[in-house]
């Protein structure tokens, strides 16, 4: 039984294999408590190994240390966890966007194996965060957020994509008659022709997998896919947000 923990900025997942099969799978969100959360996560779990990934991946070790002191315990980067978990949902996937809570992580791959990637974690920009931040100003609950955009038919230019900056637009287009929906609209554009230009430096290929929280996000799945148009093929895993943590645990394997 080997499992694998992707803990991220503002969840962390769990995703156990068994004869190289995942069988389980848990979700918790990350808190200020990381380590109480960890180990709640693998409440139960007796695994014969860990593999952790993320930005908290250091801390499965610590857990690891208290909960099962002889398990065999390693780390895997986000970039290699993620194009492992993408060609495991979708062999024939040649790129992989993946938006996070507090990073985006784009890479082109070939056999899952990584030819370039690019990643922005200095900035919530493009991010979860953004999205969440932004929901606020809505007063809407952020996984509500990209049905509401969608509800917009016009959308007006918002060009800040710094978080705070956003939002400062964001009300001023308020304060000029524009449609909250509208508005709401233009802020998930603005998310996608950032990771646009992020797939077109890695060198966007077909098929695209679009792992992370923000794969569930409709508005951002709508936007992208008429963006990409005929360029890429969008494929989306039925749980996007595990992509990290299954292959951290299939990591183990090769």
């Amino acid at each position: 039984m080997i499992a694998g923990i992707d803990i991220g900025s503002r969840s962390m997942e769990l995703v156990v294999l068994e004869n190289g099969t995942p069988v389980h799978s848990r979700t918790l969100p990350t808190t200020f408590d990381p380590l109480s959360q960890c180990e709640e996560l693998l409440d139960g779990i007796k695994p014969s190994a860990v593999v952790g990934t993320g930005y908290g991946r250091e801390l499965v070790k610590k857990i690891l240390e208290r909960l099962h002191p002889q398990c065999p315990v390693s780390t895997v980067t986000e970039i290699k966890a993620h194009a492992l978990g993408a060609v495991h949902w979708f062999p024939e996937a040649r790129a992989v966007l993946d938006i996070g809570g507090q990073d985006t992580k784009a890479m082109s791959i070939k056999d899952g194996r990584v030819l370039k990637f690019e990643m922005n974690d200095r900035c919530a920009a493009g991010t979860g965060k953004f999205l969440e931040y932004t929901a606020g100003v809505f007063q809407i609950p952020v996984d509500e957020f990209g049905a509401y955009a969608l509800k917009g038919d016009k959308a007006p230019d918002i060009s800040a994509m710094c978080t705070v900056f956003a939002e400062t637009e964001a009300t001023s287009l308020m304060a000029q008659g524009h449609r909250p929906e509208n508005i709401a609209l233009g802020l998930h554009k603005s998310i996608v022709k950032r990771t646009r230009n992020m797939l077109g430096r890695v060198g966007l290929s077909s098929p695209l997998v679009f792992t992370g929280g923000v794969a569930k996000n409709p508005c951002v799945l709508s936007l992208l896919k008429k963006e990409l148009g005929a360029k890429a093929r969008l494929l989306v895993p039925d749980e996007p947000d595990m992509t990290g943590a299954l292959g951290a645990a299939l990591s183990a394997l090769a």
